[in-house]
């Protein structure tokens, strides 16, 4: 299917818009698979459902513009951001109907929090997203890294194609990115 989809986005960016029939399913498909990857990860402390995740990020990726994804790995890429800015979206309105009283909660890897001295199994989203942000000032390429395999489930193969990096530099960056997310959300 990954080559599928590249071939199908390439037809399109080219013009070719009878490609559309078979390109939007696999790639509404592959949102699922993503959606779910989160989820289970997740383990349920998120409110919002993974259909309504996807619906969301596809709306988001298609409404107003014809994205141009330069293949699956670039597609992956952007919808990762994309379901970050959904989920994040809907941790805010949740959280803003009772001030903290409705925080969305995050399962996050347990790698990540081992030392934090709080409960690995529950975060706040809306302090992973800060911590991203802090370290996106500080190495905006870790943070792409850790948001593309968290928020968009990339191996670090995939994440490699898109970073232009080797798998192998991939996985110490993810390393990297967990312990300094480790030592965040733990001063929080």
């Amino acid at each position: 299917m990954a080559s599928e989809i590249t071939i199908l986005l390439q037809r399109w960016r080219e013009g070719d818009e009878g490609v559309l029939h078979t390109l939007m399913p696999l790639i509404y498909s592959e949102l699922h698979r993503m959606a779910r990857l989160f989820f289970r990860k997740s383990r349920g402390a998120v409110t919002l459902q993974p259909t309504a995740l996807v619906n969301e990020a596809y709306l988001k990726l298609f409404d107003k513009v014809q994205p141009q994804f330069a293949d699956r790995a670039h597609f992956l890429a952007v919808v990762s951001k994309v379901m970050r800015q959904v989920l994040i979206d809907h941790a805010r309105a949740a959280s803003a109907v009772k001030r903290g009283g409705q925080a969305q909660r995050v399962q996050w890897d347990t790698a990540i929090v081992v030392d934090s001295g709080r409960s690995h199994s529950q975060l706040r989203m809306l302090d992973v997203d800060r911590a991203i942000d802090n370290l996106s000032r500080e190495n905006p390429n870790l943070s792409q890294v850790i948001e593309m395999h968290y928020f968009g489930g990339m191996t670090a193969e995939e994440i490699s194609l898109v970073a232009g990096r080797s798998a192998h530099i991939i996985r110490h960056e993810l390393r990297l990115a967990r312990a300094w997310l480790g030592r965040e959300l733990a001063e929080r």
